[in-house]
């Protein structure tokens, strides 16, 4: 009888101590809106007069795109080029080492949105970022986009990855200052906001 009881008390003991490990996997797999913190990368982004944007990048979302930013900043490819395409109310484009909206970095990297077959909830509202492409769905390279103003016609034909965390104020003002020379927004050589560096942040 006293082994009965013992062997009782030892599978509930057992049992309990699953839950336990349980609830403390469950706790170390999420923070707060279900992603882990693994997935979540910080740049920043100088613009020379004007100032240094933060952007979160969320490789839960987008991991090809976010790995192909990271590794051009770290290679230091965007320090000294410029926003080409500027549109108030909509958007500012920029990485482009031809400044003209034809050039790109040395390879092309698959288009991470619902109509290419990928799952990206990340809609293109005030601040996020996003890559830019030709009609080719697997054509972004180097060049991207922040959002100036809402645009949800975007979602689900461009790679949105990320969005600023601080210093919007940035884009509102070179939107403001940056004169165009036609509809589709060109600036002009010369007239260009000049991306001073693009820093990756190591948080770990």
């Amino acid at each position: 009888m006293k082994n009965k009881f013992r062997w009782k008390k030892a599978m509930a003991m057992l049992m309990v101590l699953a839950l336990v490990l349980v609830s403390v996997t469950a706790c170390g797999e999420e923070k707060g809106d279900g992603k882990s913190a693994e997935g979540k990368r910080y740049v920043e982004i100088t613009v020379k007069d004007y100032g240094t944007m933060r952007v979160e990048l969320d490789a839960d979302v987008a991991p090809i795109t976010v790995e192909n930013f990271i590794s051009l900043a770290k290679d230091g490819f965007y320090d000294g080029l410029t926003f080409h395409r500027i549109i108030s109310g909509f958007m500012i484009q920029g990485g482009d080492p031809s400044g003209n909206g034809t050039g790109g970095s040395d390879k092309t990297i698959k288009g991470e949105f619902s109509s290419n077959g990928v799952e990206n909830n990340l809609s293109h509202k005030r601040g996020v970022i996003s890559m830019a492409r030709s009609g080719d769905p697997d054509s972004a390279s180097s060049q991207f986009f922040i959002m100036h103003q809402d645009t949800p016609s975007l979602d689900g034909q461009y790679a949105a990855f990320g969005k600023v965390t601080d210093g919007i104020e940035i884009v509102d003002k070179i939107c403001e200052d940056t004169p165009v020379i036609d509809n589709n927004g060109t600036v002009q050589d010369g007239k260009q906001p000049i991306i001073e560096e693009i820093k990756v942040l190591d948080l770990n």
